[in-house]
Order: C-alpha cells, then sequence, then structure tokens
C-alpha cells in the first residue's frame, strides 16, 4: 500500500496535464502512486494520461472524474489536484515528515499558492490559516486519510460546487486535524468565465449547501461552530447571487437562510438581511446600482486610456450610433498586412456562397497596393476603416483587432487563428517571464478575447488549447482551416504553373526551408549554415527559402541563389501556393507543419536548439517524441537524412501517419464552406457538411513524389 494516492483531474485541460503530472514525477519521496481521472477514452486529455501509464508503472489511468479516482486509489492519504495545479519540489517529503508528527489524522491542511490567470506574483496561504469550518479552504491543498473517507462514506459527487458539498461534509465528519507550513501546492489560477450565472449551476449549489445543513442539523454542534459553517456556505450564495440573481435562486436560497439560521444568530451585512427577508426586487436594484457605479469607473479609465493614445474616436463614436448592417462582413489578416491565410479563404468562399454580404478586407496604407483588384479593401485608420468596424455584422481575423475597436451588441466576430499551437498561448504564457513581458497586459488580452464570439480548430488539440489559453464565452467551430482547403482542391496543373512561376527547374526535387521564429537571441548563420547545406544536398534538390533574414548581406547565400540551388520565397504573401509547389518540408517549430501535413508530404525536423526552445518559450507537447517525420539535432545529422533517402522511408511515413491522425483532423478542403454557411448564412450543425475521414482524402501530389531506394532517393516521374 502506498503512502499516498495523487489524483489528478483534467476535465478540458489538456496542455497543462503534463506540467502536473512531471511535478508528481519528479518528487524526491517516491513512495506514492498516481491517478489521472480524465475525460472520455481518445480525447486530448485521456491521450495524455495513456502515455504517462505507459511510461511510468507509477500512473493509472481510470475513466471518469474524482470519484473513479477515489475508487482506484489504494494509498494510505489521498490528494486531490487539477491540471492547474503542480506539487513543489520536496511536497510528498514534507507532508509524509508532518503526517509523522501528527500520527494519523483524518484531514491535512497543506500550505499553498494561487498564481493569478493574468500577471502577477503568487499569493501564498498557509495550512493553519483559516476558521476549519470554511467549506472555501481548497481540496486540492488537503491530504485526506483514506480510512477515514472509507469510513463515514464520503465521496465527490457529480456536477458543479462539489467541493463546497465536499469539505462541509468533511468538516462534520472530521475527528482530528492538522496543518502543515510548507508550500507545497502552487494552482495557476483560471480566469473566471461566468458559470456560476447559469440556472442549473445555479440550483447545484443550493444542493450541496442543503445537504450539508441537514447533515450539520443532525449532529449537536456547538454554538460557534454551527453559526460559522453557516455564514460561510452563505457567504458563497451570495457571491453567486452576485453574478446572476434569478428569482427562484433567490427565493430558494432564502428559504435556506431562514430554515436553518442557527437560533440567536444575527444576520450581518445588507445582503445577507435582503436575503433573508425575501427581498428580490431591493437586492436586484442593490447590484444594478453597484454594477453601474463599477461601469462607470472602467468607463473612466478607458476613456482616460484612449485620450491618452490620440484615437480618432469623434467619428468612430458618431458611426456606432448607427444601426448595424446586418450584410456587411469585414475582414483582416495579421495586421492589415494583405490578402492571406484563414480570413481571405473565407472570404473567397463567401462571395460564391453568400453574395448578398458585402465583404471589405482591411489593410495596411503600406500593403494596400499587394491587394487584389477584385477585393474591396479599406485602409487602417482611415475614416472609412472606422465606419466599417462600427457598422459590420460580421468581421473576422486571424490576430486581435485593435483595443479601441468596440463589440457592439449583435455583431458577431471569428476569430480563425493563424496556427495549430505548439508554443504556449493566451495566459498560458504567465508562467514564462520573457514572453510574457513581450505579450504586455494579459488583461487587455482578455478583454480582446472577450470579443470572440467563435473560435476556429483544425484539430481537437487546437480546441483544448484555445478553451485553457484564452478563458472567454466563445463557441469552438471545429471545422478545419480554410486556407488549408486549397490542399485538396488545387490540381496538378496548378501545382506546375506555381512551380514555373516559382521558377524551379522540372527535374528537382524542391525542399521548402521554413524556420520560426525565437523569442531568445540567436545567431542563425553560425548555427545554420544554408549555403553549405544547399551545396552539400546535390544537384538533384532545390531549396525553397522561406525566411528573409538569412539573405540580408549574406554572400555565401547570394551565390547559392545565382546558382539555382536555393530560391528565395519569402516574399511571396500565398504561402498555400509555396506549400504545394514544394515536395517536402523543412523546419523547426513552426507551426506550418501542422498545414503542410495535409498534403501528405515528408516533413523533417531541424530541431538544433530544442532544449532552449521548449524551457524559453513553452511548449504542450514534446515534438521530438511526436514528429511529423524524421529529426535532426545538427547539421550533419539533417544533410545525412536527405542524402540516404530517409527523408521518404517508411518510417518518415509512419510518423506522419500519426502526426496526420492527431492534428489534420477536420482539414478536407471544406473548412470555408462549413464556415460561411454557418456564420454568414445561420445554417445548423447538422446542415453543414460533414468531415471526410482521413483515409478517405485525396490531398493534391506532389510534383515529384519521393520513393526512397537505397543511399540516394529517387523521384517518380508524373
Amino acid at each position: 500500500m502506498p503512502r499516498f494516492s495523487v489524483i489528478v483531474t483534467a476535465q478540458g485541460l489538456a496542455g497543462r496535464l503534463p506540467t502536473a503530472l512531471d511535478s508528481v514525477l519528479a518528487q524526491s519521496f517516491t513512495d506514492f502512486e498516481l491517478i489521472t481521472a480524465c475525460d472520455a477514452p481518445g480525447s486530448p486529455a485521456a491521450t495524455v494520461a495513456d502515455e504517462y501509464a505507459a511510461g511510468d508503472p507509477r500512473v493509472t489511468h481510470p475513466t471518469g472524474s474524482r470519484a473513479a479516482g477515489m475508487h482506484a486509489a489504494t494509498g494510505t492519504y489521498l490528494l486531490f489536484l487539477d491540471a492547474t495545479d503542480v506539487l513543489t519540489p520536496g511536497a510528498l517529503a514534507a507532508t509524509d515528515a508532518r503526517l509523522r508528527e501528527t500520527g494519523d489524522v483524518d484531514v491535512l491542511y497543506l500550505a499553498h499558492e494561487r498564481v493569478p490567470w493574468w500577471v502577477g506574483e503568487p499569493v501564498a496561504e498557509r495550512g493553519e490559516d483559516g476558521d476549519p469550518t470554511d467549506v472555501r479552504r481548497p481540496v486540492w491543498a488537503t491530504a485526506y486519510r483514506r480510512a477515514f473517507l472509507a469510513d463515514h462514506q464520503l465521496t465527490f459527487p457529480e456536477g458543479h460546487f462539489t467541493d463546497i458539498g465536499w469539505s462541509g461534509l468533511v468538516t462534520l465528519a472530521a475527528g482530528r486535524t492538522a496543518a502543515l507550513d510548507t508550500v507545497c501546492v502552487r494552482r495557476h489560477e483560471r480566469r473566471p468565465n461566468g458559470s456560476r450565472a447559469t440556472p442549473d449551476v445555479q440550483r447545484q449549489l443550493l444542493d450541496q449547501v442543503e445537504l450539508v445543513l441537514r447533515r450539520a442539523a443532525e449532529q449537536d454542534l456547538d454554538e460557534d461552530t454551527s453559526r460559522a459553517l453557516f455564514d460561510h456556505l452563505f457567504a458563497e450564495v451570495l457571491d453567486t447571487a452576485a453574478t446572476s440573481c434569478r428569482r427562484a435562486f433567490f427565493r430558494r436560497a432564502g428559504r435556506l437562510h431562514r430554515r436553518h439560521r442557527p437560533a440567536g444568530h444575527r444576520t450581518k451585512g445588507l445582503r445577507n438581511r435582503l436575503l433573508a427577508r425575501g427581498a428580490y426586487a431591493t437586492f436586484r436594484a442593490l447590484l444594478g446600482a453597484e454594477r453601474r457605479s463599477e461601469q462607470a469607473r472602467a468607463f473612466a479609465t478607458r476613456a482616460a486610456r484612449r485620450w491618452r493614445r490620440g484615437r480618432p474616436r469623434g467619428p468612430y463614436r458618431r458611426y456606432l450610433r448607427r444601426p448595424l448592417d446586418e450584410n456587411l462582413a469585414v475582414y483582416a489578416a495579421y495586421w492589415g498586412r494583405g490578402y492571406a491565410c484563414n480570413p481571405a479563404a473565407v472570404h473567397r468562399k463567401a462571395r460564391e456562397l453568400a453574395p448578398h454580404i458585402r465583404s471589405v478586407f482591411l489593410v495596411r496604407e503600406q500593403d494596400a497596393a499587394t491587394m487584389p483588384e477584385d477585393v474591396e479593401s479599406v485602409v487602417i485608420g482611415s475614416r472609412r476603416y472606422w465606419e466599417v468596424m462600427a457598422r459590420a455584422k460580421y468581421t473576422f481575423n486571424n490576430v486581435n483587432f485593435e483595443t479601441a475597436v468596440v463589440k457592439r451588441p449583435g455583431s458577431v466576430h471569428v476569430q480563425t487563428h493563424h496556427g495549430t499551437p505548439l508554443k504556449r498561448m493566451g495566459v498560458d504564457q504567465v508562467e514564462y517571464r520573457a514572453v510574457a513581458a513581450a505579450t504586455g497586459s494579459f488583461g487587455r488580452l482578455m478583454e480582446r478575447a472577450d470579443r470572440w464570439d467563435y473560435s476556429l480548430s483544425s484539430n481537437s488539440h487546437s480546441t483544448e488549447v484555445w478553451s485553457g489559453a484564452y478563458p472567454s464565452g466563445f463557441t469552438h467551430l471545429e471545422y478545419g482551416y480554410p486556407r488549408n482547403d486549397r490542399f485538396y482542391t488545387a490540381d496538378p496543373a496548378e501545382v506546375t504553373a506555381i512551380r514555373e512561376r516559382l521558377g524551379i527547374p522540372q527535374d528537382r526535387v524542391a525542399l521548402l526551408y521554413a524556420p520560426t521564429y525565437r523569442d531568445y537571441p540567436r545567431d542563425v548563420s553560425a548555427q545554420f549554415d544554408l549555403a553549405r547545406f544547399c551545396a552539400e544536398l546535390g544537384p538533384e534538390f532545390v531549396v525553397l527559402l522561406r525566411a528573409h533574414y538569412f539573405l540580408e548581406g549574406d554572400a555565401d547565400l547570394q551565390q547559392a541563389v545565382a546558382s539555382g540551388r536555393l530560391i528565395d520565397v519569402t516574399a511571396s504573401r500565398d504561402t498555400e501556393d509555396i506549400c504545394l509547389a514544394s515536395d517536402a518540408l523543412i523546419t523547426d517549430y513552426s507551426s506550418i507543419m501542422f498545414d503542410y501535413a495535409n498534403l501528405d508530404r515528408p516533413i523533417v525536423t531541424y530541431a538544433d536548439d530544442w532544449d532552449v526552445y521548449r524551457d524559453t518559450r513553452g511548449v504542450y507537447f514534446d515534438l521530438l517524441a511526436e514528429p511529423p517525420g524524421h529529426v535532426a539535432r545538427t547539421q550533419d545529422e539533417l544533410v545525412r537524412v536527405f542524402t540516404t533517402g530517409e527523408w521518404a522511408d517508411e518510417r518518415s511515413a509512419g510518423l506522419r501517419d500519426r502526426f496526420r491522425e492527431r492534428f489534420c483532423r477536420f482539414d478536407d478542403g471544406r473548412a470555408a464552406e462549413r464556415v460561411v454557411r454557418r456564420v454568414l448564412l445561420g445554417q445548423a450543425e447538422e446542415e453543414l457538411p460533414p468531415v471526410v475521414p482521413l483515409h478517405e482524402r485525396l490531398p493534391v501530389p506532389a510534383a515529384r513524389p519521393a520513393v526512397a531506394i537505397g543511399p540516394r532517393t529517387h523521384t517518380a516521374a508524373r
């Protein structure tokens, strides 16, 4: 029997789960079992849990929530963590030492830290602080004796606010308790998302409160304990009522308050008194007055900020008074850098399927000349820009609109994103200080995310990440990325034409080299000699370079370009065309790998600084353990992968198949159509084109499909 059973739950938080599990497995005290109780089989969190269970005998993975974890536990003491929690180094050793001092207590309260979801220093809370009747003490920072729980038949119910009911029942049943003043758990707080406001959730809170109050009435509690428990329970009720107070909730809460109020207990606070009297109308009026006061202060703050920034707010204010144009849609990509990415793909499909919708694309003044002649565009910052932003019913962007843009009631905003996330995004960057500093205010970031109505995903992994990285109230559209439609709808003639336009010789294998941006200093030319790489590949290959900083002032690269071994395609705005023209991809950690995998062509990962990138930027999964193809850690290894033919061998294909299964789930050539039909035409989900199974899709073939036979890779004739 292990000393501890650590039960980790992770509903909808697959991105954070590895950090939580690693913090347990890295403990110096090793007499424990780790139980991951999360999501249904096949979900992203369950996949992560299965991988850990396969790699470490201490890990087991029952399907379900905390109740399933408790049923599987065999340890003397149970600890419950969520995926947002980590055990600090030495936590289990300190807990064990304290339990040896106190003997077999029923409950041990642990000191812990809360890390704000936005930015800021952790807030420490000592294990011995607080009233022992406080039902809001964290379950995730408490150790429970398993025999005590079994004797009193205590289990976690399903639903919301179960921590309140659980803690109340534990408080009533516990005999001996103790505390540990060493910080053992660190929680990364999740952003409040308004889940308290739904009638069903509020009903479940009152169910939990009533359960504890009834159990308390059956026991002979002293007056102080009874009054303290009552106050703690109704403090939670009033917090919930303040978010969205419905008449039915208020009336039932008032009845519970009057029925279970301890004899002689004096009700304190105006809200408590109104609840006890059943004064619903007065309570609502009080909440309204408080909110108006808060809104006035917030408006004054925002107005002062806008004044300091010098925004052209005068015309915009006037346009905001006009009604929404129900047939106007506005699109933007990469902060106005032209006609590109998912917004452009949706724009094209909208003109085909919803011609009654007027479509306007936003563009920077310096990029206006690059816009297609048949696309109506507006320069960002102009008077016309503020007019369309104020009146558009629909807006699409692959980044965020500037903070000054107001999200009007009735308008619909679709966040299309511009890649599948490997690196940490949104508020998940908080713990990476250099990246967080560059991101700026996480509060402002979430204000912009609060404007999203829909968030587009190309795979379940992205859905999980967006849920945690941008905790807001948007709806996920798991439709695929519209920009990737071309990988299935283009024909071989288009591929040939693109190659001719780019100057790719017909007899060459075109390797697209597309590295990503680094958040730390890196001497690229010293770490990767691209000119030498091109020369060592031999005459069979040509490299398409999509990275502008390599060419500046580099005579060797200029010579490689002149010799025909290297073609600079950085200036091209059509990433999809470049992918179609190439026969294989070389990248490091760029999200282009996820899109390119749809083509089912070889991908080679060049990861010479993976450890630095992972530790500096933060990642959601181990790319080297789950790559889309062969991995090279040095330039010599990269050359060998191509000169020996490994880049296109069976192992490469097998790795790519597994990668595609996970990350190409929804991309099938009809993503843009689904978006247009759902958002612009208002069609129901069941009316949309179903996703074509991966094994039935036919991406456009490469111009020089590779066949690995022997030390050199030969290309099959078309």
